[in-house]
Formats: C-alpha cells, structure tokens, sequence
C-alpha cells in the first residue's frame, strides 16, 4: 500500500534529498528509501511537505488538476487593508506572473514553534499574520503576492494540504501514513 510522510520541514532545509554542501536537506531527517517530496517548499519557509513512495500518488498530490488546496500562516511587514488584500483575492496579475484568486484572512498569531534564527525585528515597523489559502503552487507565490501589495513575507509557514495537516509535529519530525489510493 502506498505510503505517504508528512514532514515539518524545519527553515533552511532544501526539500530535497541531495544538495550542495553545506546545505541541509531531508536527508538530514529522513532516512526512508524511494520517498520524494510531493512539491515543495522553498529553503526560507517552513511546514508541511508530503512526500510518497509511489509516483502516480506523487502526481496526484501535486498536480493543479487535482485541486489540493494548500494552507499557509504568513507573517508580513506591516498590516495591510482589506483593500490592500483585494488583489490577493481577485487573482494577482503580475508582468511575468498570472495568479488562480487566494483566500485571505487575518488570524492571530499562531501557536507556532520559535524560528532559528529569529526573524528581523524592527521597533517602528508592525508586523501581522494571514492565512492564505491556493488552489495552486507556483514559485515562490505567496512571497511575490505580498511584496507585490507592499507587505513582504517574514515568515511562512504551511500548515495544511488539502485534509493533510501539520498537527503537532515539531520541525524535523515526520508521521508515517497508509494511503488507499486508487489510481483512476
């Protein structure tokens, strides 16, 4: 039966099992034969990757016709307007990229673990928190959506996948689940 991993990735880990030294990478924590990241996070973020040991599974959890919504808490720069967030929402259109609409919510700040090392902290400069919720995954996304609304990412942390959630894992722990899938 397939299997699949849901991993916290820890900030500063490639989502990727080899890379140039000294970079850490899931093989720092994980060490299970014909697993791969189903998608993935960039070095800078943090929080759930899937990973499967079955190919067409792999497919299923990545590709944009399959609909999985992905989850994330984001701490940005400053604390935007519902107006500033519209264009999160209507579907981002930047000169080289074209965004699916996001959901946008404020929230407080999660119950979250401390991040090594610290964000940057500035005295006169506030900080808040949003889920943003996408039906897509491109590169770096949820960093250019922000800065294009002029609230950069500080911090970005991906809670959920579709019905998968972090739960209680702590960065560098991973859980083991079966998975039925049935190719068609």
């Amino acid at each position: 039966m397939p299997e699949i991993i849901l991993f916290n990735k820890p900030y500063g880990v490639v989502s990727q099992f080899s890379g140039d030294e000294p970079e850490h990478t899931l093989a720092s924590f994980i060490n299970k034969p014909d697993f791969y990241a189903a998608g993935r996070l960039d070095k800078n973020s943090e929080g759930l990757l899937l990973l499967s040991n079955n190919g067409s599974l792999q497919h299923r959890l990545t590709h944009p016709k399959f609909n999985k919504r992905k989850y994330y808490w984001v701490q940005v720069e400053g604390i935007p307007s519902e107006a500033d967030l519209e264009p999160l929402e209507k579907g981002l259109v930047l000169k080289d990229y074209a965004f699916l609409p996001a959901e946008v919510r404020f929230i407080d700040e999660p119950k979250i673990w401390p991040r090594t090392p610290p964000i940057r902290f500035r005295k006169n400069i506030p900080t808040c928190w949003l889920e943003i919720v996408l039906k897509e995954g491109k590169n770096h996304q949820v960093r250019k959506m922000t800065a294009a609304i002029g609230y950069p990412t500080l911090r970005l942390i991906r809670h959920r996948i579709s019905d998968w959630k972090l739960g209680n894992l702590q960065p560098g722990e991973y859980r083991i689940i079966h998975h039925p899938f049935n190719p068609r």
